[in-house]
């Protein structure tokens, strides 16, 4: 079974930044997209960002391009989210979940994604 831990959450003014890494308990990222989703307190979760599991490929949501940044690092088995300028709007729990899509592009749909993590709060202050 698959064993995703978030880290480096934390609160942050607006235009700060956070690095969150998303730590894979088995040497399956060679193999998985991991894909970055968050939830803010009585909205629906929704994608943020995700890279293919050759790393080839990244996507991310509109509010967040030009801001955020994935990577992988697949022999540590870590993927990382780099989130600059944050907004009051980018609060919430922030998720990674790995799946394999089996295609060249990674997406940022929830079903395509089957292994989950425990969440790590991210809270942007105005």
């Amino acid at each position: 079974q698959l064993q995703l831990v978030e880290s480096g959450g934390g609160l942050v003014q607006t235009g700060g930044s956070l690095r969150l890494s998303c730590l894979a308990s088995r040497s399956t990222l060679f193999f998985d997209d991991i894909g970055w989703f968050r939830q803010a307190p009585g909205k629906e979760r929704e994608g943020v960002s995700c890279i293919s599991s050759s790393g080839g490929s990244t996507d991310y949501a509109d509010s967040v391009k030009g801001r955020f940044t994935v990577s992988r690092d697949t022999a540590k088995n870590m993927v990382y989210l780099q989130m600059d300028s944050l907004k009051p709007e980018d609060t919430g729990v922030y998720y990674c979940a790995a799946g394999r899509i089996l295609q060249a592009l990674c997406n940022l749909e929830i079903s395509s994604y089957n292994s989950w993590g425990q969440g790590t709060q991210v809270t942007v202050s105005s």
